[in-house]
């Protein structure tokens, strides 16, 4: 039975997670043992960093939709109860995107609700 020699599959593998690792500091970057510690930890990170995001985001367009409301004389829960209510599904992102974008349309909501 012939050999099987695995140097190639295993030079692959460690140059993909060392490019990967490019830029991390010391032996991070260059020591494979080291560089998926800090990649294993590095992309748990950004796994909750993403969902950070979106949680953030979401609050900007509340505070958005407050703002806007507000200068209309409703409270942010009274409108979003209304347009429940009234069976208009906007969501947030929209909301405040109107909201800014266009006044006159979010008038338009507004009075929708009322």
């Amino acid at each position: 039975m012939s050999r099987v020699k695995r140097g190639m599959a295993t030079k692959k593998r460690h140059k993909k997670i060392l490019k990967l690792a490019k830029g991390f500091w010391g032996q991070r970057k260059n020591i494979f043992r080291r560089a998926v510690e800090t990649l294993r930890r590095a992309m748990a990170f950004a796994f909750v960093g993403r969902k950070l995001k979106k949680r953030d985001m979401r609050a900007l367009f509340i505070s958005r939709i407050k703002a806007a409301a507000e200068q209309r004389g409703l409270k942010y829960s009274t409108l979003i109860h209304a347009l429940k209510i009234n069976h208009i599904s906007l969501n947030r992102k929209m909301l405040s995107q109107i909201a800014i974008f266009d006044p006159m349309a979010f008038d338009h909501i507004v009075s929708m609700t009322k």
